[in-house]
């Protein structure tokens, strides 16, 4: 495969790392030696290459010395790979380059995930899935965060601990008793479209065996297994300079493109555009913060800390303490969407603290004394809690934010599973006006799963994208 765009240097097909990258739309990968992973109901297609034989367990090492990388890889207490911070959007001289697009993800693919294959869903600034039980709205989202972890540095392992349940079930072994799935998306910002696609082997061993990163109908990235009995995988990458492409060999348990500013020097134009388009997918994929409020673990008074507000919501009120002093605005924005949405006259949003260090939430009504957020109802909580969300942003956010990107080019994403669970017909409808206002100005998106009743409503409200899974 030729990544400049010209004539492809000579090499044998040893050396043809990308030719052995797994076509995510394609059920048998192209080339000969290419890895297997059967995903179709038929027979999977067995690999020309032959079996290492037995594997000798070698020992974990660091990310680094296993891609052969000079840059050192530290681990942070979650096990994280430390991944490079963008350096701000390097962007190409090109005819629809955008220096002032924020980096979105516009499209998620599923290629063969769990219960889908060839799907491919567009991604607007509110979109919402429905369907039957069943239909995968919950693994479609689990995909995007999955994305997401990925280009933060996640390990693979932590991100997929159960991901043999993720094969599709028809998908049969190879000769080599390997199966996986594919995902991928497209994040759209400084440099135009670009494509991320990406092969996991879940049997027998987890691990990726071919990672795309395209743009400009040009591959810029392609790594591919090569050696089942080593933990790495070979990557090319595009150079455009003396030498078209660069070849190392990258960690099989971290996404590549999020590797490439500690192996790309950014000397070329070809390395220029690599850069730019790897940090534009990583910009993109960071900014998501999967939020899944807990309403029996946001009634308790909570210590005072930093206000991040967490996925399960329980400091709540931590958070609440936070706006109250240091964002008014916003603090009185969701007084006044606590009033659309719970019971009663509200007429503001408080915080007390307590004897003990502790801070507790308040709703403040007209001339009725304060009831605690311990007291309200379960929808109503939810509801709060999502609605914080969408007005905070990220800083506010327990999320891995770039931080040497500045704010007006990063944006946040929310996932929200199970959108409107728990919540009433006027606190859904509510909930959806407040997604739509805030995402109007292009900081904050939303990918969400709802119910039938709140998907008839979103269908007639301008600016909200439906995609019906039971189709």
């Amino acid at each position: 495969m030729d990544l400049t765009g010209g004539s492809a240097p000579a090499r044998t097909s040893k050396n043809r790392p990308s030719d052995l990258v797994p076509d995510p739309d394609a059920v048998t990968p192209s080339g000969s030696g290419s890895p297997s992973l059967p995903v179709s109901g038929g027979a999977g297609p067995s690999s020309a290459a032959p079996s290492p034989g037995p594997r000798v367990p070698e020992a974990r090492t660091s990310a680094a010395s296993r891609s052969g990388a000079g840059a050192s890889l530290p681990r942070t207490s979650r096990s994280r790979a430390s991944v490079p911070e963008a350096r701000g959007p390097v962007v190409p001289e090109a005819p629809d380059a955008r220096p002032d697009a924020r980096p979105t993800v516009t499209e998620l693919r599923l290629s063969a995930f769990a219960g889908h294959r060839s799907a491919a869903h567009a991604l607007g600034p509110v979109t919402l899935f429905t369907g039957p039980s069943g239909s995968g709205k919950t693994t479609t989202l689990r995909a995007y965060e999955a994305l997401a972890r990925l280009g933060a540095g996640d390990p693979l392992d932590e991100v997929f601990p159960d991901a043999a349940d993720l094969v599709p079930e028809r998908a049969r072994p190879d000769a080599q008793g390997r199966r996986g799935f594919r995902i991928g998306c497209t994040v759209d910002g400084p440099c135009g479209p670009v494509r991320l696609d990406l092969a996991v082997q879940a049997e027998p061993r987890l691990r990726i065996v071919g990672e795309r990163l395209t743009a400009r109908d040009r591959t810029l990235l392609a790594t591919a297994l090569r050696d089942p009995g080593r933990s790495t995988v070979q990557a090319e990458w595009h150079t455009a300079g003396a030498t078209p492409v660069t070849r190392a060999p990258l960690p099989d348990d971290l996404l590549g493109t999020a590797l490439l500013p500690l192996r790309v020097a950014g000397r070329t134009p070809g390395q220029l555009e690599v850069l730019a388009a790897a940090e534009q997918v990583v910009v993109g994929l960071r900014s998501a913060f999967a939020c899944d409020p807990r309403p029996e673990r946001m009634r308790a008074p909570v210590p005072p800390g930093e206000g991040r507000l967490r996925r399960d919501c329980a400091n709540l009120a931590e958070v609440l303490h936070r706006t109250h002093n240091d964002c008014p605005r916003r603090h009185h924005r969701l007084a006044t969407a606590a009033g659309a949405g719970c019971a009663g006259t509200v007429t503001g949003l408080g915080v007390r603290e307590l004897r003990e260090g502790t801070v507790r939430a308040v709703l403040e009504r007209a001339g009725r004394t304060a009831t605690p957020l311990g007291r309200l109802g379960d929808g109503e909580l939810r509801y709060l809690a999502l609605a914080l969300t969408l007005l905070t942003g990220p800083g506010v956010l327990e999320m891995d934010r770039v931080a040497e990107v500045p704010d007006a080019m990063q944006g946040l994403t929310l996932l929200a599973d199970g959108l409107d669970r728990g919540l009433d017909r006027r606190q859904s409808a509510e909930l959806l006006r407040l997604a739509v206002e805030i995402a109007g100005d292009g900081h904050i998106r939303v990918a969400g799963s709802v119910g039938d009743r709140t998907a008839a409503e979103a269908r007639r409200t301008p600016g909200v994208t439906v995609v019906d899974l039971g189709v």
